[in-house]
């Protein structure tokens, strides 16, 4: 792995269209309950597949020149659902209703019991991802406060509870991840921002139950949401320095879209930034040299060895040949300033 400038993804990446039915995953918001009907496979059958993706997306990956990989999180419908919806304690056949972050009514799971995680959700994906590469892996789960954001308690009636059963199932998937070969665990965490005077409360405790006693690299990503579903994003972020006081050694940070100011990363002088680089509301490729252009932007104040470069989000609205061609000029982008940096 490239030890200075690595490169990585932070979320998605496009699932084959003989995997998923696209037209249906992009007609409907990102599911928080059950969304089976978007799949093309059932069964065994399904799971074959999903194999199938997950070798494409790593042969894209190292193609690319992608130091740290992921599986594309290609199994998911999205990156909220598997993992929240396989915990005990939910009612999935008669949800509950809340407003998004957009202010849209959503379907979401209704808690009537327990909190509870009986076995692992993601264990075998990574195991199988480890299969695949000999490259650093990165696994993602949903966040504990953000998880609490996308339910209707009908059990706890309790904030501070509820938040806490959530850490304690996050912090046990995330102990069998690393011993299933993770190098890198990443809690996803979005609604920090758009609830941050929650999250001001209650946001960073969350985090650090939820990543106690996890050995190795431990990233958080924040964004203001997919590039295809919020058209509108703010220039900065209302909840981002707090994390300093987070147990996280990572922070990944939307900055291509939004413009994002990068005196904003001067607030986290301990912390790894993970670099947005990519603007995914455009499907034009952006060339080697604007990726290089925003990573010198980036380094006027973060220094290079705490600094790696990812897409903004999330890939999955993009099409596949638009998200490779991304992705290469990612890992161009990066070497072009690598090269800089080390003189050579």
């Amino acid at each position: 792995m490239n030890t200075i400038l690595p490169t990585t993804l932070v979320g998605s990446y496009p699932q084959p269209d003989w995997l998923i039915d696209k037209e249906k995953l992009i007609t409907t918001s990102p599911p928080r309950v059950r969304m089976k009907e978007v799949w093309r496979h059932r069964g065994d059958e399904l799971v074959s597949a999903q194999d199938d993706a997950v070798q494409l997306t790593v042969r894209d990956l190292e193609r690319a020149g992608i130091d740290i990989l992921t599986d594309g999180e290609v199994r998911r419908e999205s990156y909220f659902n598997e993992f929240a919806n396989a915990l005990g304690g939910l009612d999935l056949d008669n949800p509950g209703e809340v407003l998004s972050r957009l202010g849209n009514k959503t379907l979401v799971p209704r808690v009537v019991g327990p909190i509870t995680r009986s076995e692992s959700v993601f264990v075998r994906d990574v195991a199988y991802l480890r299969s695949q590469t000999d490259r650093q892996i990165k696994v993602t789960v949903p966040g504990p406060f953000t998880m609490t954001r996308l339910v209707m308690d009908d059990y706890y009636h309790d904030e501070e509870a509820l938040i806490g059963a959530y850490a304690e199932a996050v912090n046990g998937e995330l102990k069998d991840l690393k011993a299933a070969g993770a190098d890198v665990v990443q809690l996803d965490e979005p609604y920090l921002q758009s609830n941050a005077e929650e999250a001001k409360v209650n946001g960073v405790s969350a985090i650090n139950r939820a990543l106690d006693g996890i050995e190795g690299t431990k990233a958080i990503h924040l964004c203001f949401g997919y590039a295809y579903v919020v058209k509108e994003k703010p220039s900065g972020y209302s909840f981002l320095a707090e994390l300093e006081d987070s147990a996280a050694d990572q922070i990944s940070i939307e900055a291509a879209e939004p413009g994002l100011d990068p005196n904003i990363f001067e607030s986290l002088p301990s912390k790894m930034i993970i670099l947005g680089a990519l603007d995914l509301a455009d499907h034009a490729i952006e060339t080697p040299e604007i990726v290089a252009a925003r990573i010198r932007a980036a380094l006027e104040h973060v220094g290079p060895d705490r600094l790696i470069v990812a897409p903004d989000c999330g890939m999955k609205y993009l099409p596949r040949d638009v998200a490779f061609g991304k992705i290469k000029s990612l890992a161009d982008g990066a070497a072009i300033v690598r090269r800089e940096v080390e003189g050579t």
